[in-house]
């Protein structure tokens, strides 16, 4: 199965409800295979669904909507062999990244990364988005510096801030005026 081509015509479905797709994940297995596609609000609809005082994010209705497009043409199309499980997600807050263009759209936040190989001796990276370039990406933390190509990504997601998301309580300071770590 062509993800990438998948993702495309599956974006082009879901432009008419004003949604893109981030990206998605095939988890074939013996058992049940499980076909996730993550969706958002594009920009025009934000917009639209702000002025209107509406939800901006993606709403259960969003995704039954797109889960009966893509379920049509799933039927019609059969571009994935076997039975399978098509699951339609909001990114959630911990949204996963699955193109350098995410990641930009994240700069400034935490992330973590997992790598196809290692660089410096790890896969596993945490740090903030610190720097873009096209398909160049560049992680900062407390591990250091990495900087690698999307292409050397084999997963991504953001890591939420609990604190500004008001689900822990901020840091109190420590003598000193520093802030705890």
């Amino acid at each position: 199965m062509d993800t990438n081509a998948l993702t495309q015509r599956f974006s082009d479905i879901v432009a008419e409800l004003g949604l893109e797709v981030l990206g998605m994940d095939f988890a074939p297995s013996d058992g049940q295979q499980t076909l996730r596609v993550y969706l958002d609000v594009l920009g025009a609809e934000r917009e639209r669904r702000e002025a209107a005082e509406l939800p901006v994010e993606v709403t259960v209705e969003d995704c039954e909507a797109a889960s009966r497009e893509f379920s049509a043409y799933l039927d019609v199309e059969d571009p994935i062999p076997g039975n399978y499980v098509l699951e339609v997600s909001s990114p959630g807050i911990d949204r996963p990244l699955f193109t350098a263009e995410q990641f930009a759209r994240v700069s400034g936040q935490e992330v973590k990364v997992l790598l196809k190989a290692p660089i410096e001796g790890r896969r596993r990276l945490k740090g903030n988005v610190i720097e873009i370039n096209g398909e160049h990406i560049v992680v900062e933390g407390e591990a250091g510096r990495f900087e690698f190509e999307h292409a050397d990504v084999e997963s991504a997601r953001v890591v939420p801030d609990w604190v500004a998301l008001g689900y822990a309580p901020k840091p109190k300071p420590t003598p000193g005026g520093k802030k705890p770590k």
